[in-house]
């Protein structure tokens, strides 16, 4: 394996990557330096652990299409190639199995092999399309020559398929929760919304109003897909002013709302509904 790595300017200087928090750009320069000649990192964590780097960082440089992950727990750096080119005598290919499932496009970016995806709603993985675009794999079982591995199988190409992952793992990372990307109503709210033609940062302009709004209030508990997504809710939200502050009556108004709205549209969450009394002062 060569000992020395390359950085391209066009990636490392580009606006996508400098959003980044510093941490994050920490855990991609120490990947680049101990990819294999491939691109390839056999044990990502362990960097992580030793440059104190937090899972939200690994799930930026994932959402925003610089790393490709394996169920494997390897991880592609997706721009390797035009990070780095290695002369012949010195090139080393990368022995890991995964490297069969990538193609090389003409832009030197690796995506995964279109005749290795099979469907399987069972469970999810970020992958990169594109540069600027949240792409998705779902995880399946094939045999590539004897051996049978767990492989990355692609869905959709279109947008509206690929921008559900990309808003949940914004939805994350805001609020600190654990919403899960296959789960069907989510992705069924965020893709009607698309459909009917709201973008992916209307969904983020919500999840940022109202994280503001409602963290440390009894609403906070309503900072989830089904309740920020909804069809009823969705508009209200994207077009309202934020409020400095919401007074005991308003806050208390607007906590009822959300939890009649939650009831009636089957959002609530939370398995019973919380008691706010025989009455409610407002």
């Amino acid at each position: 394996m060569a000992e020395r790595r390359m950085m391209s300017k066009s990636i490392i200087k580009s606006d996508t990557f400098l959003d980044m928090p510093a941490t994050t750009q920490n855990l991609y320069f120490h990947m680049l330096l101990d990819a294999d000649d491939d691109g390839f990192i056999n044990a990502p964590k362990s960097i992580m652990r030793m440059i104190g780097a937090k899972d939200d960082d690994m799930k930026v440089l994932t959402a925003k299409q610089f790393v490709i992950p394996f169920e494997s727990g390897v991880v592609v750096i997706k721009d390797w190639k035009i990070h780095n080119y290695i002369q012949n005598d010195r090139y080393k290919p990368s022995t890991l199995p995964e490297r069969d499932l990538l193609n090389i496009q003409k832009d030197k970016t690796y995506t995964l092999k279109s005749d290795v995806y099979r469907m399987d709603t069972e469970c999810i993985q970020t992958v990169s399309i594109g540069k600027d675009r949240l792409g998705k794999v779902r995880l399946g079982k094939d045999r590539i020559g004897k051996d049978s591995i767990d492989i990355l199988c692609h869905v959709s190409h279109d947008d509206v398929d690929k921008s559900h992952i990309e808003i949940i793992e914004y939805l994350n990372v805001k609020t600190g929760s654990k919403f899960k990307a296959t789960t069907k109503p989510y992705i069924q709210a965020i893709r009607s919304r698309l459909k009917e033609g709201y973008t992916v940062d209307d969904f983020k302009t919500v999840i940022d109003k109202k994280c503001r709004e409602w963290k440390g209030t009894k609403l906070e508990k309503y900072l989830t897909p089904k309740t920020l997504f909804a069809p009823s809710h969705f508009d209200t939200y994207l077009n309202s002013n934020e409020m400095a502050a919401m007074t005991d009556t308003e806050r208390k108004v607007a906590e009822l709302n959300a939890l009649i709205d939650a009831v009636e549209g089957g959002t609530h969450e939370a398995g019973n509904i919380e008691s706010y009394g025989a009455t409610i002062d407002i």
